[in-house]
């Protein structure tokens, strides 16, 4: 390899943006350069596409040409991860997957066994994972400062209105075509806190969870999951709750609170923030984060050099994406427990008290249906045959 690795942003209209726009930056410093979009749409309107960027509709397409690039970045559908990861893989290029990794535990198993077998590097973009604020975190937990670990909870509550799930057709649903594609709160838009959660207690394999129980609910008219709550009883002993939604009354930065016997610490991931509270000291700071495209491509100049998200280490997130996958179908939220504001593709519902839900959720741990939420026992009234079961040890 010689000159500043090539690199090719698949799928562009959506969130392949970012990636496109950091290459760029990276290309102004000379780490890196756009060597060609893929994406099944042209690309002439797209403002941040260079003119005489070279566009290519297929991957394979790509691939198949002498002038293949050095690193692969898939920004696209669920349901199309592992093939076009491992046609990259394959090809001998090293990839940046987008989260969540694959679409089951089975295909995740797939990825990972390729990786193996090429001898290449596949990245997963939770890009919290590159945070120092996780690092730290870590540390502590480590270290004994909080005690003994016994709870880390993830709250999010978020607001995503009908355009969101109108922009792709596989927004939303839990199959599309006979495909499996899991696009639900707990396996996409707040993928980040349940997957930086499990890091922190400890998880990082299939291996690590023990079970997980979960309460899924949609306010929005989808298949998947808008509104669910999770249990994740981990190896090491650690419980791990999650309360999250895209139904809330106005967005709150998402955070994973960990809860020990001498203390309290609460991560804001997307603002790289940590807050600490024990006996001895209080203090909030602000970490640097390292983009997870400029870890691979540093790793690719040091073989000994760790990933900081390989895709073997997102087995314990997947093996909860499995859970959702196997779950009952969401149960609809009664229309007496929402509001909804907004016209139009602005429009988006509200669950009644569903912050508060959340949070108890996350830090108690327990279910909205253990923990008796009206708008829980409102929809099982409603649907008593959704019953979720505990996920068993494979």
């Amino acid at each position: 390899m010689t000159g500043a690795p090539a690199v090719a942003v698949v799928g562009v209209h959506g969130h392949g943006h970012t990636h496109v726009r950091h290459v760029l930056r990276l290309a102004g410093k000379g780490a890196a350069r756009l060597a060609a979009v893929v994406d099944p749409r042209p690309v002439d309107d797209l403002a941040y596409v260079p003119p005489g960027t070279r566009w290519v509709p297929a991957l394979d397409d790509l691939l198949a040409g002498p002038e293949r690039p050095d690193v692969v970045v898939l920004a696209t559908p669920i349901h199309t991860h592992l093939p076009l990861a491992r046609a990259a893989l394959r090809a001998g290029c090293d990839v940046l997957l987008e989260k969540p990794t694959t679409a089951s535990l089975a295909e995740h198993a797939e990825l990972v066994a390729f990786v193996e077998e090429t001898g290449r590097r596949c990245q997963v973009g939770f890009q919290s994972f590159g945070s120092a604020a996780v690092d730290e975190l870590e540390r502590l937990v480590a270290s004994g400062a909080l005690g003994e670990v016994r709870v880390v909870g993830a709250v999010g509550t978020w607001v995503r209105t009908a355009a969101y799930y109108a922009r792709a057709r596989w927004a939303g649903k839990r199959r599309l075509d006979g495909v499996d594609v899991v696009d639900g709160v707990v396996t996409n838009p707040l993928a980040h806190a349940v997957a930086t959660a499990l890091r922190v207690a400890g998880a990082r394999t299939a291996a690590d969870v023990l079970d997980v129980r979960l309460d899924q609910f949609h306010a929005h008219p989808i298949e998947a999951d808008d509104t669910s709550s999770l249990v994740v009883r981990t190896a090491g002993g650690v419980t791990v709750g999650a309360g999250l939604t895209l139904a809330a009354a106005e967005r709150t930065p998402a955070r994973v609170v960990v809860r020990g016997t001498a203390g309290e610490a609460t991560l804001l991931y997307e603002h790289d923030e940590l807050e600490v509270h024990t006996r001895t000291q209080s203090w909030r700071r602000t970490f640097a984060r390292v983009d997870l495209l400029d870890d691979l491509l540093a790793a690719r100049v040091d073989p000994s050099a760790r990933l900081r998200c390989d895709v073997a280490s997102t087995g314990a997130f997947m093996r909860v994406l499995e859970a959702v996958r196997l779950a009952p179908d969401p149960r609809q939220v009664p229309a007496a427990h929402l509001r909804w504001r907004g016209v139009g593709q602005d429009r988006h519902p509200v669950v009644g008290s569903i912050a508060a839900w959340c949070e108890r959720a996350a830090l108690e741990p327990a279910t909205f249906t253990e923990l008796g939420a009206p708008f829980a026992l409102a929809a099982a009234q409603a649907e008593p045959a959704a019953v979720t079961a505990p996920l068993a040890r494979p």
